[in-house]
């Protein structure tokens, strides 16, 4: 047997390895549909390095990455895995392109996965740190981001648009989302694709999630982007009884 052939087969047995934490046949099969031998070779470094105790189902599947539910370290974790065949490369590459933190991008869709991946590692740290409730960020490797688990009981919690609200509910809401927003600008960083589907309700508690898109204020879009945060939160509280104006939200994001 070749190096090359005793190398293929340990890695076949890494894999088989990972496999068998899985916990039922529809997991397996989701995963099977959705990643290649790199992914599960990333997840089983990850496990063998003591990150991930045992995989669980599937959380969320959205154009670009799924989130399973796993086990780690005594505690819940969510694993966004972003799909490497089936990602819009074009996006990201015009999210990518014009931040600063990332200038030396690959033109191959596998390389800029992985800096995608990177890069929400580094923005949920950065909103993190600035008082913005977010995912705890864990660590990123290749197209695997480890993070926090925002649910109890494996049960994820629900997104805004999901989460019924009176109007005293809707206020307080929309006053921590907008401060939310003015503390990332103050962080130097523009979510850019924010409203009721990347807000999570935690309880009463807001968390922004989706972070990979998220540009600091020197990409040339990004007033753009911060404009659009705007009219998305406005739209939406306004359909919940919230009397606000964009104009006067802005104001609130951009003053000292």
């Amino acid at each position: 047997m070749t190096n090359i052939e005793k190398k293929l087969k340990a890695i076949d047995q890494e894999i088989d390895q990972f496999r068998i934490r899985i916990k039922n046949s529809e997991d397996l099969k989701s995963v099977e549909g959705v990643f290649d031998t790199l992914t599960l070779k990333t997840l089983y470094h990850l496990s063998n390095k003591g990150y991930i105790d045992a995989l669980g189902g599937v959380i969320s599947t959205g154009k670009e990455a799924n989130i399973f539910h796993a086990l780690g370290c005594d505690r819940e974790i969510a694993i966004k895995i972003y799909r490497i065949s089936t990602s819009n490369f074009r996006s990201m590459h015009s999210y990518l392109i014009g931040d600063p933190r990332f200038k030396s991008i690959g033109n191959d869709k596998r390389s800029v996965v992985f800096t995608w991946t990177k890069k929400e590692l580094r923005n949920l740290k950065k909103a993190h740190a600035a008082g913005v409730r977010v995912p705890e960020p864990y660590i990123a490797r290749n197209n695997v981001l480890l993070m926090e688990f925002i649910g109890e009981g494996e049960l994820p919690a629900r997104q805004l648009r999901e989460t019924p609200l009176t109007s005293d509910q809707a206020q307080k809401v929309f006053d921590t989302t907008v401060r939310y927003v003015r503390k990332l600008y103050r962080a130097n960083l523009v979510h850019a694709d924010l409203s009721e589907f990347n807000i999570l309700m935690d309880g009463d508690e807001v968390v922004f999630i989706d972070m990979g898109q998220s540009v600091t204020l020197d990409h040339p879009n990004a007033r753009e982007f911060l404009m659009r945060d705007i009219y998305n939160i406005v739209r939406f509280f306004r359909k919940k009884g919230v009397d606000i104006d964009e104009g006067v939200v802005e104001d609130m994001i951009l003053r000292s």
